[in-house]
């Protein structure tokens, strides 16, 4: 028998071990879990280099959890690890299948998901619009706080990305989530100047 890594989706995990008993193989090792964005998280526990890969997932009722669940990818478009497929590439496919020929979107998590179309994408950004807004909104402007969801997000927080906003002023504490999506809702808080 070839190597056959065997995976079993959300959608029918009983069928799938009925599967793997019969042609006696074991479940792959994956954890699915949910974020609070809905954001699906599929992180596969072994190496499928060079295996026969099977996924048994269903592409009915909640068609578009099922298709992402069901999609080999880690950590959607966040993952950096070497060799770990990264689901942008699906997406952008689907997107170019469907008809579109050009993508603009706003502030990408990374600048290199853009190599992953095969069509022009043009990536806007939110901070000079932000910072206007702050200023023009908020009395005590010079004293805010800035606030980045993740550490990837970090750097657009940090002067000089933000020296615009300080305007030669004394710049407070950022605060920013550090380390990855671990669970659900659980974040280890670290303080940066």
């Amino acid at each position: 028998m070839p190597n056959i890594v065997l995976f079993s989706g959300s959608s029918h995990q009983d069928q799938s071990q009925r599967v793997a008993d019969r042609l006696g193989l074991e479940l792959g090792k994956v954890v699915t879990k949910k974020f609070s964005n809905q954001e699906t998280s599929v992180e596969m526990g072994e190496s499928v280099r060079g295996e026969d890969v099977y996924n048994i997932q269903s592409g009915c009722r909640e068609i578009n959890d099922n298709l992402m669940d069901g999609a080999p990818h880690h950590d959607q478009y966040k993952k950096d690890k070497s060799r770990a497929p990264i689901s942008v590439k699906l997406v952008a496919n689907m997107l170019s299948v469907a008809g579109a020929d050009h993508i603009v979107t706003m502030d990408l998590y990374a600048s290199r998901i853009q190599g992953f179309f095969d069509i022009p994408v043009d990536n806007l950004y939110a901070e000079p619009a932000v910072l206007q807004w702050i200023r023009e909104n908020i009395a005590e402007w010079k004293n805010c706080i800035i606030v980045s969801p993740d550490a990837g997000g970090a750097k657009r927080v940090t002067p000089p990305n933000t020296l615009a906003l300080s305007n030669s002023t004394e710049w407070g504490w950022t605060w920013h989530l550090s380390g990855q999506k671990q669970e659900p809702e659980k974040y280890e808080y670290t303080k940066v100047v």
